[in-house]
């Protein structure tokens, strides 16, 4: 069976794991770097990235995680993974945090605003859907999460999303709704691969749709047999907006 490692510091790895496992692979929680040598892949979850960022560095991790990346291995970042593996993050908290870096893009963490403006939006996913099937739209679940503002020539775009224009050159202000300075809409991206490395800054792992997860796993070569059937039925997907917003996973990224 594949084994995909799953960075287990902080945040939504559990719900990783458990999309690996419908898939018939088994996710390993990673801690520590010594357990990067038993995993040919990663996926970075979700959370609050200043504390996983914090716990990283206590355990000496970020020599090896960016070794990880160097060697060709592949890694995905969701939501505050996202931020982890980009090469510039913007809206930092003060003192900023340590990135692993390898994905050339800027990332402006907590783009869409706090928990409470946290959202369920239909992306559209061309590529996605012509890899793994299924609707050419994803459900994309958006808690306090950042977006792409920037990115280089070999990043290829997979989903981006509309915005009011103004939102980009005003970024690091709070979000608001100006009726009365109605602007042109604009587009963040907010699904990317360069290489070995892709970022989402949704969370798939908290949808029943496993897509993404099937689609990072073919990526590591390690699939095969085991994710040919990666679509669970749509009905069955939770929807963030049909639960009171204190239920919401906190997530800060």
């Amino acid at each position: 069976m594949a084994v995909v490692g799953v960075l287990a510091l902080q945040g939504s790895f559990h719900e990783h794991i458990a999309a690996l496992r419908k898939l018939g692979v088994n996710g390993v929680e990673i801690r520590k770097p010594e357990q990067l040598l038993n995993v040919n892949s990663l996926i970075i979850p979700g959370g609050e990235s200043t504390a996983m960022a914090k716990l990283a560095e206590y355990h000496n991790l970020f020599p090896a995680l960016r070794e990880f990346v160097q060697l060709g291995k592949p890694v995905w970042g969701t939501c505050a993974g996202l931020i982890f593996l980009a090469n510039k993050a913007a809206g930092q908290k003060i003192g900023g945090q340590e990135l692993v870096g390898g994905l050339d893009c800027t990332v402006h963490r907590n783009f869409f605003g706090s928990q409470i403006q946290s959202f369920e939006t239909e992306l559209s996913v061309p590529e996605l859907a012509s890899k793994e099937g299924g609707p050419e739209t994803f459900r994309g679940i958006f808690i306090r999460a950042p977006a792409i503002i920037e990115a280089g020539p070999d990043v290829q775009v997979l989903a981006d999303y509309p915005v009011r224009s103004n939102r980009l050159s005003t970024a690091d202000s709070p979000t608001e709704d100006k009726k009365e300075n109605v602007e042109e809409e604009s587009k963040v991206i907010v699904a990317v691969r360069q290489g070995n490395i892709m970022g989402t800054a949704f969370h798939p792992e908290l949808t029943a749709d496993t897509r993404w997860h099937s689609y990072f796993l073919k990526m590591a070569n390690v699939s095969g047999e085991e994710a040919s059937s990666s679509l669970v039925p749509a009905e069955a997907s939770t929807n963030v907006n049909q639960r009171p917003l204190n239920d919401l996973p906190i997530f800060q990224s």
